[in-house]
């Protein structure tokens, strides 16, 4: 039997995370929390890739540290799904500054930087539809019956609760 679809989001392993070899380590807290990987890729994002993701920040101080930032390097593009998908990553990400971020979170645990962060994951429903449309094709998302489904979320209701 096909499970349910759930929230799906975007999770972005910046150049930071893969520079010093986080990637493994941190993916595999999103699994550990029980959220399920559909989809997966490596990519270098040029600048007018970038331009567009972060387009919303343009008129910001930050903003062409970031383009820079976000182009100096190879990212890992990563899409979760599961209940409430979006609120559980940036709860396992963190506040935005690993300084600010509390241990037990990734920023918190890994970041030291007020501009290299680590990850990045949607913010709303519509920002993670946008997101993973602009960097996933729908051929490149699978549908597969995760095994430890029944066990992560308790189903016995009809529900996933």
């Amino acid at each position: 039997m096909t499970q349910p679809v759930l929230e799906r989001t975007l999770v972005m392993l910046k150049p930071d995370a893969v520079a010093r070899g986080l990637v493994g380590r941190i993916l595999q807290r999103f699994e550990e929390k029980g959220l399920k990987l559909v989809g997966l890729k490596m990519a270098r994002l040029d600048e007018s890739l970038v331009r567009r993701q972060y387009a919303l920040h343009q008129e910001k101080y930050f903003y062409e540290p970031l383009v820079r930032y976000m182009s100096s390097g190879p990212v890992v593009l990563a899409v979760l799904e599961g209940k409430g998908a979006i609120a559980v990553v940036r709860g396992l990400m963190g506040p935005t500054f690993g300084p600010d971020a509390p241990p037990g979170t990734i920023r918190g645990d890994f970041g030291m930087s007020k501009r290299f962060n680590l990850v990045h994951g949607s913010d709303s429903p519509q920002a993670a539809a946008q997101e993973i449309a602009l960097f996933f094709a729908p051929s490149e998302l699978q549908d597969y019956d995760a095994a430890a489904f029944n066990w992560t979320y308790d189903t016995s209701t009809g529900e996933i609760v």
